[in-house]
């Protein structure tokens, strides 16, 4: 019997603030706190207008060597790992797949994800590619790929080897249970210890963002509204006082 290790899950509230704040905030409060990229490169959106956050679950994928893995897709269902970690699955997961950039193999295709998608996952991020991308499309999945492929997931040149490890997704180091907040702007890994602080900063960032953006939208002086000045700053706090913020 294949055995592989669940994820520790932060508090779904961390998720849910980061996912309100997006991806590009969190990367920018990041670096500030001296993590230089958590960018996940190459993979992009293919659901535009969706926005997630959740925990990672984390699949590696190795180079293929024929006599130590079927060539069949259905052979040995249970010892193919991709499986696997989908069986971990709860509301609001991520699953991140270092697929090694490879563009020749579907890591999921649509029933394996209507699968994760019953047990409540939120987004899948790949470097790599994922098959029937019509359909999955229409799932109500967030979606971050580098391209579709029909092939299946060992067809070609890379399987899969090992569940809830640490991997590389696109040049970016992923910990198993770290949280990734993904939208159209791409995937950015906030790691768990980190995100209170980085929720903290970025929704003060936010708010004074709002009031700039309001001020520019009626002609204000970008010099002055943003980034917001000291010379601002009196008239931000009116209008945060006027909105019962604290």
């Amino acid at each position: 019997m294949v055995e592989t290790p669940d994820i520790v899950r932060p508090p779904a509230e961390l998720s849910a603030g980061l996912a309100a704040i997006g991806s590009a905030t969190a990367s920018a409060e990041l670096s500030r706190m001296g993590i230089r990229s958590a960018f996940i490169r190459g993979p992009v959106s293919v659901t535009p207008g969706v926005r997630v956050a959740g925990p990672a679950l984390t699949l590696q994928f190795l180079p293929k060597r024929e006599d130590l893995y079927p060539v069949d897709e259905y052979a040995e269902p249970e010892k193919q790992l991709h499986r696997h970690v989908m069986y971990h699955a709860r509301p609001g997961d991520m699953i991140v797949v270092d697929a090694r950039g490879d563009m020749g193999s579907g890591v999921f295709g649509e029933m394996m994800l209507t699968y994760f998608k019953g047990r409540g996952g939120a987004g899948v991020v790949v470097d790599g590619c994922l098959r029937d991308i019509g359909e999955a499309r229409q799932l109500g999945l967030g979606l971050w790929i580098r391209g579709a492929t029909p092939n299946f997931h060992a067809q070609t040149d890379i399987v899969p080897a090992a569940v809830n490890v640490p991997v590389a997704c696109g040049g970016t180091l992923v910990e198993p249970g770290d949280i990734v907040v993904a939208d159209d702007d791409g995937a950015v890994v906030v790691p768990v210890k980190l995100a209170p602080a980085v929720l903290a900063v970025a929704r003060e960032h936010a708010e004074w963002e709002e009031f700039s953006r309001i001020r520019l939208a009626e002609g204000g002086d970008l010099r002055l509204y943003y980034p917001l000045s000291d010379e601002a700053r009196p008239e931000y706090e009116r209008w945060r006082a006027e909105r019962g913020r604290d």
